[in-house]
């Protein structure tokens, strides 16, 4: 028995073992404290976003730039100078970090070679995207980091969630579980628990979504989020986030739509009509648009193509080309080469003239027609003078049969939660830390507004490690 009324009592209590929950409970282990780390799925799908990202980090060459370079994309929702200055100093750190730990560091050569934003002011910190074994995905991040919390003798229990946080007049001591064992945290509990994002009643409050599919963990649904605000918790940011053009396909986490291989396609509201640059770039859920970046998509709409944009290619990219994601890697799913597959499931849909298209999907006939030929002619002249998409990716849909797909905004992560300072403490409404309470990784995502390619594992190892050491620290002097 620990003391306290604890049934067992540790330094410190990580709750998550995602990217920033393993930072935390390394980072601690590495200060000296004793750390347990809970993880209310099995270990089968343990892991939250991490285990299904692109698994890597940004490489910041330059602190100081890369202050500017953040401040730049938050825009006009800043974060706390501290804030701005530990992601600084701490994301500069992540890849000596990593391969001190053992792990084969090798730089993407085919993804985020450069910034998305190089328009911003600072984005000359941004060298790449390191990863483990210079490869994209696949879980290789978790793999290898759930490797390290082993070899540091640090136990992780898997399906074991945390019901609620313990308090006394010196702050959080430690977490009670759902099966009502009550585990001290003499230094402090890391909140590593993930984002929101299947969770329909807080993305309905929050981002306004309306039951989007999710791209990544369907075991993000806000845990730490409700922990942390029944002891008083600010939250930030909460509105902020990232969608993609993507699909639901069945029940459960959806798929990525990247339309990556010929052009002869345009996007329709529910009208029939055409409402923006199809090709605009998705900067991590940012398109340009009107002078200023806005998130994009934020509502369904209708993929319209031809038989030449359907014997292109698929449409999703397979796990051989973008291994990422809870469909493809948790569950191995796989869109046929051609496209018919998914033609004959009745996810894309066929007619042989455009008005027939419309009547699939409600729109009326005309509107689809004109519409459709609006665009030809824009292809023939090589201007878009309606939404200025580039020349070299007008190709015409005139080719029958033609084909429609519904499209979602699939919903890749949350960013807001409760606030923190830079030394990744949670703070209250006044503004004061909420003592040996801490948070890291997507449940609090330093990223207000805009971020760039890698930055969110970035952040989770980072914080995650200041995390780790701080509530160390304070077991320490407790």
């Amino acid at each position: 028995m620990g003391g306290k009324g604890f049934d067992e009592e540790f330094d410190v209590v990580v709750l998550g073992a995602g990217a920033a929950g393993a930072a935390a409970a390394l980072g601690a282990r590495q200060s000296g404290a004793r750390v347990l780390v809970l993880d209310k799925a099995d270990e089968s799908t343990a892991g939250g976003n991490t285990r299904v990202s692109g698994s890597g980090w940004f490489i910041n060459r330059d602190p100081e730039r890369s202050k500017v370079f953040l401040r730049a994309l938050c825009g006009p929702y800043p974060v706390a100078e501290d804030v701005v200055e530990t992601w600084a100093v701490e994301t500069a750190r992540n890849s000596d970090w990593m391969r001190a730990l053992g792990a084969p560091v090798g730089q993407s050569a085919q993804y985020h070679t450069e910034a998305e934003y190089l328009d911003a002011d600072g984005s000359d910190c941004y060298a790449g995207m390191d990863t483990v074994g210079g490869r994209m995905g696949e879980g290789l991040l978790y793999d290898f980091l759930a490797g390290a919390v082993a070899e540091h003798g640090i136990e992780i229990r898997y399906a074991t969630p945390a019901h609620e946080l313990v308090t006394d007049q010196t702050g959080v001591t430690g977490v009670q579980t759902a099966d009502g064992r009550r585990i001290g945290a003499r230094g402090g509990v890391v909140l590593a628990t993930g984002g929101f994002a299947a969770n329909p009643a807080m993305v309905r409050d929050y981002l306004r979504l309306t039951d989007p599919p999710i791209w990544g963990s369907p075991h993000a649904t806000g845990d730490g989020h409700r922990l942390a605000q029944r002891v008083g918790a600010d939250l930030w940011h909460m509105d902020n986030m990232m969608t993609i053009t993507g699909m639901r396909v069945d029940e459960g986490p959806g798929l990525y739509l990247a339309l990556w291989g010929a052009h002869h396609y345009l996007f329709v509201d529910p009208d029939g009509r055409r409402f923006v640059d199809e090709t605009a770039q998705n900067r991590h859920g940012h398109i340009r648009r009107g002078g200023a970046y806005e998130h994009f998509p934020l509502r369904p709409f209708h993929l319209v193509f031809d038989e030449r944009m359907r014997a292109a290619g698929p449409l999703s990219p397979t796990r051989e080309v973008l291994p990422v994601g809870w469909k493809l890697l948790m569950e191995d799913f796989r869109w046929s080469a051609d496209n018919t597959a998914e033609i004959e499931r009745g996810w894309i849909r066929r007619a042989d003239t455009v008005g027939e298209l419309a009547a699939l999907i409600g729109a009326d006939p005309g509107t689809l027609e004109r519409t459709v030929a609006l665009y030809n002619r824009a292809c023939a002249d090589g201007r878009d003078d309606q939404f200025g998409r580039s020349p070299d990716t007008l190709g015409p849909v005139s080719e029958p049969p033609f084909y429609v797909l519904d499209v979602a905004p699939l919903l890749g992560w949350s960013n807001g939660g409760p606030r923190r300072d830079g030394r990744a403490r949670v703070l209250d409404t006044d503004g004061a830390a909420i003592d040996g309470l801490y948070a890291a990784g997507e449940i609090s995502s330093t990223y207000s507004w805009a971020k760039d390619g890698g930055f969110h594992i970035a952040d989770a190892l980072a914080f995650g490690r200041v995390a780790g050491r701080e509530a160390a620290g304070r077991a320490v002097v407790g």
